[in-house]
């Protein structure tokens, strides 16, 4: 029996979102598995600097910058991908924004910032990826959804409608391309620890508020959720697809 995660090997893996928390750490995983993995982000000096990292695992790896909330810049970094190594295997839109605002003072600009990069970005990048797919008859797409697709919060109106929209995305594209070969999941993770939200726990009401809503002890680790996304794309989860796997700690079991 070969090892767990091997069929990942050389696949293509686009990461959006990769130069920073969960999706540097999706990155990371992949690229340690000595998949051939393709980052995205705004920030040319940071994109970069993750590079380094991932080559250390994989030589080939490579970073494409660009503003996803703009269509053109998302298909560039699809076919960019597929021109480099050929195809596209796995697609995870991880991409994402929130503007935390209470809902009287968001704006129309707010709500098109939040909604064109969580769910706008993510669906015409996966239709850029089924190109590929659609040709080999097989591929995986995984969106990074939210705890927040199932629950409300405050502050986070348009969020919520982005990450509610992404799973209901998820769904339809998996119903949609099942017979072609293409699975299509999410994973909806709670609060995470990272270099990113640690401004936001320095409110102490805030932070309790998180903690005694997660029945498990601590905050969710970036690996928690790459563990979920590994799974998604490899041979395990062959006979799943149109699911969401929350990541959360438990919040949205009560």
């Amino acid at each position: 029996m070969s090892a767990y995660f091997s069929e990942l090997e050389k696949k293509t893996v686009v990461v959006t979102g990769g130069s920073k928390g969960i999706g540097k750490d999706i990155a990371i995983t992949f690229a340690k598995l000595n998949a051939n993995v393709v980052i995205s982000g705004r920030n040319e000096a940071v994109l970069e600097s993750v590079l380094v990292e991932l080559r250390e695992h994989n030589p080939k790896c490579i970073a494409v910058s660009g503003d996803l909330s703009n269509i053109a810049e998302v298909r560039k970094l699809i076919d960019k991908a597929a021109s480099e190594f050929g195809t596209i295997d796995v697609l995870v839109n991880n991409a994402g924004v929130n503007i935390a605002k209470p809902a009287m003072e968001v704006t129309e600009e707010d709500w098109d910032t939040v909604l064109d990069l969580n769910l706008k970005s993510a669906f015409f990048a996966s239709q850029a990826a089924a190109k590929y797919m659609l040709e080999q008859k097989s591929g995986r797409i995984i969106n990074i959804a939210s705890q927040m697709a199932f629950v409300g919060y405050e502050k986070r109106a348009a969020y919520c409608s982005s990450k509610g929209g992404l799973v209901q995305l998820t769904k339809a594209l998996a119903v949609e391309w099942a017979k072609q070969g293409i699975r299509v999941n999410a994973v909806a993770p709670t609060f995470i620890e990272t270099e990113l939200t640690a401004k936001m726990f320095e409110n102490e009401k805030f932070k309790n508020d998180v903690n005694n809503r997660i029945l498990l002890d601590g905050l969710s680790q970036p690996a928690d959720i790459s563990g979920a996304v590994l799974y998604l794309a490899s041979n395990l989860a062959n006979f799943v697809t149109g699911e969401t796997i929350k990541v959360d700690g438990g919040w949205t079991a009560i």
